[in-house]
């Protein structure tokens, strides 16, 4: 996976992905600490909702998640960026445009803890 990812990095810049698979889900929802999940069963629900971060967790690279946009129930959605090994100063670098252009500072979802 690694070598795939690195292969990719040498054609593109960046990669751009929506953060998690589906909106936020209430706490607890994911249920990862349910003591009748089997490690296959764990990594499944894992692997559902982070499809889109699982594989740079494993290849460790650079990876960021901005909240561009917000559902119809005002629920954040993440998009995330991911760069080669050593870019962190890349998606640094397009995440403060991005927010300049898009500003997320003062806007919270219709549910949120203070």
């Amino acid at each position: 996976m690694t070598r795939s990812i690195g292969l990719f990095f040498t054609r593109f810049d960046l990669l751009v992905t929506p953060t998690v698979a589906g909106l936020p889900v209430p706490h607890r929802t994911l249920d990862y600490d349910d003591p009748r999940h089997s490690v296959r069963s764990w990594l499944r629900r894992i692997f559902e909702f982070g499809a889109f971060t699982a594989p740079f967790n494993v290849s460790g690279n650079p990876a960021i998640s901005l909240p561009l946009a917000l559902s119809r129930e005002g629920l954040p959605i993440g998009i995330q960026l991911v760069a080669a090994t050593g870019r962190e100063d890349l998606l640094l670098q397009v995440a403060a445009q991005l927010e300049q252009a898009a500003p997320w500072k003062d806007r919270q979802p219709s549910i949120f803890v203070d």
